[in-house]
């Protein structure tokens, strides 16, 4: 038997070893969620994806995430989206807290803050949405609300500081029913306290935040001052004369009542008080009155006592004066029913209220005597200080204002009201004149407005068929700046007159408003024409023109406004610009594309720039020759280049300068540029063939018997130029060329036009090269002038100037007269040499020597063979430089040699 592992090699059963088993492909994210997308059950999917988002991934990340997940397992997608949806409320609660922090920054930065619009602020940030508790708007909460705090502790000092002034106050009132020496002792720590009160209300008043605080609260705080500061200001001259009081017996009384008396005690004098009991009567006994009736009237009197005494601990001065004679009418009443104790307490409350009263009766005077003053100072200011009208009138009231306030805190002085109201009627009269001068002024502006008025009215009927616009817009214009200009009226009057301006001016506007009307649409047609032209392919100069003639005709006929009327101008210029600017762009583009000669022509001008900043007058000659030669054209450049390798061939050890190289490019460019002129082989110029003379009709060629090859004889008739002798016209060059009808050469040709900047350039170059020849021609003059006048001051021949130096003026030989001249001894006098100098230069003469130059005039007159000075002056200045040296001579040799060397 086989062993039961052995197996057919034909079975079909499997092979013991299995295939290995194929791997599944990963998916491309999971690299980046860790696995998520390979994860065998949904549960660990959502771990990997939590344990990825705990990662903080970008938002493109974990929008791709969502967007292949979410088709696989929605579970799992879930804290994907949860994610996204939080980005999108950050980013929104981004922008709202960025929309908020503006908002607390405008608070905070605002110099005076809301507590109302702060708080609002706080609750609409909320309402909104917006992250309070999150950068930058938590800091910007904090701010606010320290801002807010700030602001209420102040006006919770505010509130503290009016009671403090309170409290001094009754302090200082409860020292005034002492002894006057305890008042005295007090003084210095009341005036301590009276002063560190000031100094925190000043505080106060200083604070940043002060400008934030309700608008209650600054006016308690100036009440509470002004009125502490009265009775401190009257407080302390009572202490000061009480104190003088004591000190002399024959100083007055202080005003307090009890330091008085107590002053009268110490002096051996009756109390005021006893005084007054002793002078009274003594008073029998009070008959018995009904327990019911005397009950009814203590209850009466305990209440208008308690009034009273609130009144007057409170510190009311009217107030506690109208409690204190309600008591006195019920004492009147009921006093014959109280018992004594009563009646002692009534009496105390009775003094305790007229102390206070004469304390406010003496501050307000205090105060009523400075407006009296002011009152009176009103017509005695410095003159040219004097007041106006308005500003009276508003001074008076101001202070008919503090004196009924004044009359609110005491009891009223009619001595000075008196006064006060005298100063103001006096004051008044100015206040009168002024709204006299408003009135007239008011009624004559009024008269004016109302003429006005009328005239445009009747300007209206007179001008409805007129049709010069222009004109009636002006005279528009002209009537509204009278109405502007006629005056001040009141603003009733004005109430009244405005609407019968309006109905007027309307009126008479409406013909120049359909006109403007009919002018727009005229204009908005135009310009739909001009866009119309401005698109066409062709721009057509002429109906361009046409159109802008038809604008501006329209525009001088019918008036608009200046920028309306600008406004329509730009549209209608708009596109017509627009095509000269196409137009325009494409010629400068074909400009700015250069030709070959264009080039050699920039290359030779800057060739020539070059050159004359060498200052070298042979290369600056020969740089103008090459560009000079690059101007000509083509069949010139042939010429200049065959020339130059002449010259080249010639020369060839000798350095060719920058000049003749542009020269040579700029043959050789031009020469290729007319290649069918010149050929590129050829080392010499092609001569043109010979163009055949045209046929041209001669004078007098059908005349019989004459020759036409042979020329007429002059006769006496001919030309001017003819000569008699037979011998030609003087012009023979011309009639070589042919006669004056004869046949003329054809001109050459020149080439094409050059652009805009080969042209510029090459005149900028020419003109700076000619600037720089005659610059270097003076500068060569001057020395070689001042090389002679040392030569002649030094008598030595071999300083003299080469002939090359001294110009073209002088000759060979005359240098040479010069050189002899200068090489003998000083001989001989040069007065009449110089003399003809001066006339050949036509200089000026010294005025010693004016007579002989008129003398010598004189002689040359009657020389009629002599040659004159100018043909002579070589001659007569070698006369001069065979003279001896001074410097009068040197200085008229030089003066006219500086012009003869010149010409």
């Amino acid at each position: 038997m086989f062993p039961f592992f052995s197996r057919s090699k034909m079975s079909d059963a499997p092979e013991v070893n299995p295939a290995p088993a194929k791997t599944q492909e990963s998916h491309p994210l999971d690299a980046l969620t860790g696995g998520a997308f390979s994860a065998a059950t949904s549960s660990e999917r959502a771990s990997r994806i939590r344990d990825w988002l705990a990662s903080q991934p970008a938002p493109e990340q974990l929008q791709e995430v969502f967007k292949e997940l979410s088709g696989r397992d929605k579970g799992a997608a879930r804290a994907v989206r949860e994610r996204l949806d939080e980005i999108r409320r950050a980013k929104g609660q981004e922008a709202i807290a960025a929309e908020w922090a503006e908002k607390a920054q405008a608070l905070l930065a605002a110099p005076r803050l809301n507590i109302a619009d702060a708080l609002a602020w706080q609750r609409d940030a909320a309402k909104a949405g917006a992250p309070l508790s999150r950068e930058p708007l938590s800091l910007l909460k904090v701010q606010v609300a320290e801002r807010v705090k700030g602001i209420e502790d102040l006006q919770h000092r505010v509130q503290v500081q009016r009671e403090a002034a309170v409290l001094l106050a009754q302090r200082i009132e409860v020292l005034s029913t002492k002894s006057w020496k305890d008042a005295q002792a007090a003084l210095e720590l009341l005036r301590a306290d009276v002063a560190r009160w000031q100094e925190q209300a000043q505080e106060l008043t200083g604070d940043t935040s002060w400008v934030s605080v309700e608008a209650r609260f600054p006016p308690l705080l100036e009440a509470s001052r002004t009125q502490l500061l009265v009775v401190w200001d009257a407080f302390q001259p009572a202490v000061a004369q009480a104190a003088a009081a004591a000190a002399d017996t024959a100083a007055p009384l202080p005003p307090v009542p009890v330091w008085a008396d107590e002053l009268r005690a110490a002096r051996g004098l009756p109390v005021e008080a006893a005084a007054a009991t002793a002078a009274k009567p003594a008073r029998g006994a009070r008959p018995k009155a009904d327990p019911q009736v005397q009950e009814q009237a203590m209850q009466v009197v305990r209440e208008a006592l308690a009034t009273l005494e609130k009144e007057t601990a409170e510190g009311h001065g009217k107030a506690s004066a109208g409690a204190a004679s309600a008591l006195r009418a019920v004492l009147k009443v009921h006093g014959k029913h109280i018992d004594t104790p009563l009646e002692h307490q009534v009496h105390a409350a009775l003094v305790a209220a007229g102390e206070l009263e004469g304390w406010q009766r003496w501050s307000a005077d205090q105060v009523r005597e400075e407006l009296v003053a002011k009152a009176q100072a009103l017509l005695q200011r410095p003159e040219g200080q004097a007041l106006g009208g308005r500003k009276m009138q508003e001074t008076l009231r101001q202070l008919r204002e503090q004196w009924k306030q004044s009359d609110q805190g005491g009891a009223p002085n009619h001595g000075l009201w008196k006064k006060f109201d005298e100063a103001c009627n006096a004051a008044h009269k100015v206040v009168e004149a002024w709204l006299d001068k408003i009135r007239t002024e008011a009624a004559e502006h009024k008269a004016q407005r109302l003429a006005l008025i009328e005239e445009v009215r009747a300007w209206a009927q007179e001008h409805a068929a007129s049709g010069d616009w222009k004109a009636i817009n002006r005279a528009l214009h002209q009537f509204g700046d009278r109405w502007r200009e006629g005056g001040h009226v009141g603003e009733k009057l004005f109430a009244e007159l405005q609407p019968l301006w309006k109905q007027a001016i309307s009126a008479a506007a409406a013909p120049l408003e359909n006109a403007q009307k009919d002018s727009l649409a005229r204009r908005h047609a135009m310009i739909d024409e001009a866009v119309a032209l401005g698109a066409a392919p062709t721009l057509r100069i002429d109906a361009v023109k046409a159109l802008q003639q038809r604008w501006q005709a329209e525009a001088q006929a019918v008036p608009l406004d200046r920028k309306h009327e600008q406004k329509l101008w730009d549209a209608f210029r708009k596109p017509i610009d627009e095509a000269f600017n196409r137009k325009s762009a494409d010629r400068e583009k074909a400009v700015t594309e250069l030709s070959a000669r264009d080039r050699v022509v920039l290359e030779a001008s800057k060739a020539l720039e070059a050159t004359n900043a060498t200052g070298d007058a042979q290369q600056i000659r020969s740089a103008m020759q090459a560009l000079e030669a690059a101007l000509h054209g083509q069949a010139q450049a042939a010429q200049v280049v065959a020339s130059a390798q002449k010259d080249a061939q010639n020369q060839l050890e000798a350095p060719a300068s920058s000049a003749q190289a542009v020269a040579e490019n700029a043959a050789a460019e031009a020469a290729a540029e007319g290649a069918e002129e010149v050929p590129a082989s050829a080392a010499t110029p092609v001569v043109p063939k010979p163009v055949a003379r045209p046929v041209v009709a001669v004078r007098g060629d059908d005349r019989p018997g004459m020759k036409k090859d042979a020329p007429a004889a002059p006769g006496r008739g001919g030309r001017p130029g003819d000569r008699r002798d037979g011998r030609g016209d003087r012009d023979g060059g011309r009639n070589e060329r042919g006669g004056r009808f004869g046949d003329r050469p054809a001109y050459e040709e020149r080439g094409p036009r050059l652009g805009d900047a080969a042209f510029r350039a090459q005149r900028e170059a020419m003109e700076h090269a000619q600037l720089a020849l005659k610059k270097l021609a003076a500068q060569a003059h001057g020395e070689a002038l001042t090389q002679l006048l040392t030569a002649w001051e030094k008598r030595d021949a071999a300083l003299l100037p080469s002939t090359q130096e001294l110009g073209g003026r002088v000759a060979a030989g005359v240098r040479a007269a010069w050189s002899q001249a200068l090489s003998a001894p000083a001989a001989g006098d040069a007065a009449e040499a110089l003399l003809r100098l001066e006339m050949a230069a036509e200089a000026p003469t010294p005025a010693e020597h004016i007579g002989a130059r008129r003398m010598l005039q004189l002689q040359l007159l009657t020389r009629r063979n002599d040659p004159a000075p100018a043909q002579t002056w070589g001659q007569d200045a070698a006369r001069v430089l065979a003279s001896a040296n001074d410097a009068a001579s040197a200085r008229r040799l030089q003066n006219v040699l500086k012009i003869l060397l010149r010409k």
